[in-house]
């Protein structure tokens, strides 16, 4: 990412186009990356590309959203997007969704048939541009006139960076790249939420007085860099801190004394686990995300919810509770300052993970703890194995902040192609994506991306033959297996091989330090298949 005010002085030279418009405004907001997979409505857009950009190419649409996602979160600005019309749209609308759940800030354009025949409904146009990603973009449209696209691109960057950040749109029809544009001049609008102090009071007043508060932390928390406030927070209480359910990031020490665990997305279950808190205080997360259908109260009988957040969608369906909109290193700040003076005892969080005995085969607990030895202290995880997660959290803690990337969605296909973009952005550290069979199927592109830009990221498979994320969730259903779950004759070694990958593959547990520490040693893209009962 470079210095925003920083535009190279050839491109002050050429000749006023919306697209040397464009390029300029990347630069003055410090964007010099395009992740994309051309059609031929994007083309003009390319025409004499600058040499300070690079353009990353991804060999299907969602998977150059997925890389775009990974990167804009660990960088911390927006990614740039480029796909193709509707097809190309449509293709990259998993991913899309999942930027939404992950507050993601990503300013996506889309390639159009020339204005002049548009009324003919051409081949490869999009008939409602601005409509079709909807509702999951912040903001789209598709400018009225060629001149208005710098402007349109400008508005789509202030609106994905503002809370929450997210996806937008900007449909641009090919033959706008070449029309005469005078430049757009960056402006300076804010990012942050500041919410009233007299809220925030109460708040703090309600902490202060409560005997056993607990904390609940979602993906806000990493998101806003608030991690080391609420650190301070929980101790300044003595509170038991628990994850949200399905958070896509981490948000607290997980080997701290004070942290409890995570919550599941099941009402009743969320209940019975707060049970003796009198009041709860969730920081940058839902409260709460469910799974299935739930009855009863959301939160103990006794106690009350306050909730910190910077998306004033989840403050106002909040079931029960206080909500305060606002950033979340401002709302802890304001509650760190007005909590002097409290005395609690120190409860005793979660306990230890139980050993883990080897036996005839590997277990998902074995990788996960054989993991949790190798793995260099400062590395990046990206997981997307559903039925492995509640494994690894019990033995792969996470003990540092933007260390920890997964969807917040639940679809499947974003970590392999997100752990790319991860990489792009913090090259100083390893990346591992943890994956399992099943979510790989659906970015397998990923990995020849990864290749290609010879990024050093151990992609771990998790091979069981099967979706067992729904063979786990069918007795919720009454259903003994569900059919179309099993995914016999899969070789993953070679389509990584297939995808310019280095790949091995691991069946017993007598071999699986030994690769793992390979995989994780390799300054190259390698893929280690790991057979799990």
């Amino acid at each position: 990412m470079r210095d925003q005010r920083s535009i190279a002085p050839e491109a002050q030279t050429q000749a006023n186009t919306v697209r040397t418009a464009v390029f300029n405004l990347l630069r003055s907001f410090g964007i010099d990356t395009i992740f994309g997979n051309p059609g031929s409505t994007e083309l003009p857009m390319f025409r004499d590309f600058p040499e300070d950009f690079q353009y990353i190419l991804g060999l299907q649409e969602s998977t150059v959203v997925g890389m775009a996602d990974g990167y804009a979160l660990a960088s911390r600005n927006a990614g740039f997007v480029n796909l193709h019309s509707a097809v190309g749209v449509g293709h990259a609308m998993g991913n899309i969704f999942t930027a939404y759940k992950n507050c993601t800030p990503l300013v996506i354009t889309a390639g159009q048939q020339a204005r002049s025949i548009l009324p003919y409904e051409p081949f490869l146009f999009s008939q409602q541009a601005a409509e079709l990603p909807k509702p999951y973009v912040k903001w789209s449209c598709e400018p009225a006139r060629a001149q208005d696209v710098p402007a349109a691109i400008a508005r789509a960057y202030y609106t994905a960076m503002q809370a929450p950040c997210g996806p937008v749109l900007v449909s641009v029809p090919v033959d706008d790249w070449d029309a005469p544009a005078e430049p757009l001049p960056p402006r300076r609008v804010s990012r942050s939420i500041s919410a009233d102090p007299e809220e925030l009071k109460i708040v703090a007043d309600a902490l202060r007085a409560c005997a056993r508060p607990a904390i609940v932390v979602g993906a806000g928390v990493d998101r806003d860099g608030a991690w080391n406030q609420t650190v301070q927070l929980a101790e300044r209480h003595n509170a038991l801190v628990w994850v949200a359910p399905l958070s896509g990031r981490c948000s607290f020490p997980e080997s701290h004394p004070l942290f409890a665990g995570f919550l599941p997305a099941s009402r009743e279950r969320i209940v019975d686990l707060l049970v003796g808190h009198d009041l709860v205080l969730a920081l940058g997360a839902p409260a709460f995300t469910y799974h299935v259908e739930g009855f009863g109260p959301h939160i103990p009988a006794g106690s009350q919810l306050f909730q910190l957040v910077d998306d004033p969608t989840q403050a106002a369906w909040a079931p029960v509770g206080t909500a305060v909109v606002t950033g979340l290193r401002h709302g802890i700040a304001a509650l760190l300052d007005d909590s002097a003076g409290v005395q609690r005892p120190a409860p005793a969080g979660r306990r230890p993970a139980p050993l883990v005995e080897i036996g005839a085969t590997i277990t998902p607990a074995l990788v996960m703890h054989t993991l949790a030895q190798l793995r260099p202290r400062d590395s990046i995880v990206v997981e997307e194995s559903p039925s492995s997660r509640t494994i690894m959290q019990a033995h792969l803690p996470i003990d540092r902040p933007e260390s920890f990337y997964a969807c917040s969605s639940g679809g499947l296909g974003y970590a392999m192609p997100a752990s790319v973009g991860v990489a792009l952005a913090k090259k100083d550290r390893k990346v591992i994506a943890l994956v399992g069979d099943g979510s790989t199927m659906y970015a397998t592109q990923a990995l020849w991306s990864a290749a290609q830009l010879k990024l050093p990221i151990t992609f771990i498979v998790l091979n069981n033959s099967r979706y067992e994320a729904l063979n786990s969730f069918a007795p919720v259903f009454e259903l003994d297996k569900p059919v179309g779950t099993d995914l016999p004759g899969l070789d993953f070694v070679t389509i990584a091989k297939g995808h310019g990958c280095a790949a091995q593959r691991v069946s017993q547990p007598a071999g699986l330090k030994a690769a793992l520490q390979a995989a994780l040693d390799s300054h190259e893209p390698t893929l280690l298949e790991i057979i799990v009962d």
